[in-house]
């Protein structure tokens, strides 16, 4: 039977450098926010509801070293909620455009996010692979978006 290895072990095993560094940030913002992880392939979820899907392997080709897929409704920004022009900009750069990997949603759909079109989107709207820390200020935002709408369909 194996033995589950902790989200924090995992990057400390696989990643290196400012990617580790950027990914323990990244860590300690899901258990600040009861956001819990399932792994090195592995869902991220908030009160039993899926909010996002993380990957690990330290590979340096996609979607390695670590890849973090939001899992909500981007289509506009929340009421009430802070997210500016520079947090879409970034949103925006990492549209994920259908690449035939099997989720089922070839050739892509056309999808609004904040505000904007774009054509051939995959199921997954957004891919932040090694993300900056700049760029995971932009997706720990997502994720409160995700939390917060959890929150009020209870």
């Amino acid at each position: 039977m194996s033995v589950k290895k902790a989200f924090e072990e995992i990057i400390t095993d696989v990643l290196k450098g400012d990617t580790q560094k950027n990914a323990l940030n990244f860590a300690a913002f899901l258990n600040e926010n009861e956001m819990v992880t399932g792994g090195e392939h592995g869902q991220v979820s908030y009160k039993g509801t899926s909010i996002a899907y993380i990957h690990i392997d330290g590979k340096s080709e996609k979607p390695g070293p670590w890849t973090i897929w939001p899992d909500g409704d981007f289509s506009s920004v929340p009421n009430g909620f802070v997210f500016d022009e520079p947090m879409k900009e970034i949103a925006w750069k990492n549209v994920n455009t259908c690449a035939n990997c099997g989720c089922e949603s070839a050739p892509g759909s056309r999808k609004t996010i904040f505000g904007k079109e774009f054509d051939n989107v995959c199921n997954a709207v957004m891919a932040f692979t090694d993300p900056t820390s700049e760029t995971l200020e932009c997706v720990k935002k997502l994720l409160e978006m995700c939390k917060n709408a959890n929150k009020s369909s209870v």
